[in-house]
C-alpha cells in the first residue's frame, strides 16, 4: 500500500496535479451548491475528472508525444462526455457543471477561475493552422449551450448566457445573450450580489 501510495504522490507531482486538484475540488465545492462533500466531488464529477485528465494530456502534448496527448484526450471524452484538446491553454480552477457536451478547441486560452456549463463550444472558424479557437479572460462564465466562435476575446468577469453565439469579441464585465450575441455592460458593482458571477438571464 506504501508502495502504490507513493507511486500515486509521483504520479500527481509528475503532471502537476498535487495541489491543483485540490484546488479544483474547492472551487467546485465554491460553485455549486449541490456539492455535498470533498469526497463527492472527487468521485463523481465528470467535469472535474475532465480537467485533471486535459493537464496529463497537455503535459504531453508540450512534450511532442502527440498520439499519446491525443489518445488519453479521446479516452476522457468517452468517459466524461467532455472533449478538451490537448493544446488548449487553460488556467488554473477551471469548473465544468455538468460537463456532457463541452467542446473546447486546439488553440482556445482560458483564463484562471472560468466556469463553463454543459454543451459548450469553444470553436474554430478557420481550417488554417493558426489561432483559431476563442480566448477568454478571468472569471468569465459560459451558460449551457452557447457557442463561442473564432479567435475572438470575451473580456475578464464577463457572463455569457445560456445558448448565446457570440462571434465577436466583448469587453470586461459584459453580459452576452442572443442570436448573434450582443454585449452589455454589467451595471451592478461586484460587491451587490453574493453570488459567485452575474447571472445573465437578469439581462434577457
Amino acid at each position: 500500500m506504501g508502495y502504490l501510495a507513493g507511486a500515486g504522490r509521483r504520479l500527481r507531482s509528475a503532471f502537476g496535479l498535487g495541489s491543483r486538484m485540490t484546488e479544483d475540488i474547492a472551487a467546485a465545492r465554491l460553485r455549486d451548491p449541490a456539492a455535498r462533500s470533498n469526497a463527492e466531488v472527487f468521485w463523481l464529477y465528470p467535469g472535474v475528472h475532465a480537467v485533471w485528465w486535459y493537464r496529463i494530456a497537455n503535459k504531453l502534448w508540450r512534450r511532442r508525444f502527440f498520439f499519446l496527448a491525443r489518445a488519453i484526450s479521446q479516452a476522457a471524452r468517452a468517459a466524461t462526455g467532455v472533449e478538451i484538446h490537448p493544446g488548449a491553454t487553460i488556467g488554473r480552477r477551471l469548473f465544468i457543471d455538468h460537463g456532457m457536451g463541452v467542446v473546447i478547441g486546439e488553440t482556445a486560452v482560458l483564463g484562471d477561475d472560468v466556469m463553463l456549463y454543459h454543451g459548450v463550444t469553444l470553436g474554430g472558424r478557420s481550417t488554417k493552422r493558426e489561432k483559431r479557437h476563442p480566448t477568454l479572460g478571468n472569471g468569465v462564465l459560459v451558460g449551457a449551450g452557447a457557442v463561442i466562435l473564432g479567435p475572438i476575446t470575451i473580456g475578464a468577469g464577463s457572463s455569457v448566457g445560456a445558448g448565446a453565439v457570440v462571434v465577436r469579441d466583448a469587453p470586461p464585465r459584459s453580459v452576452l445573450t442572443g442570436m448573434p450575441a450582443k454585449a452589455v455592460p454589467i451595471e451592478a458593482p461586484d460587491a451587490a450580489s453574493d453570488d459567485f458571477y452575474i447571472d445573465p438571464a437578469i439581462y434577457i
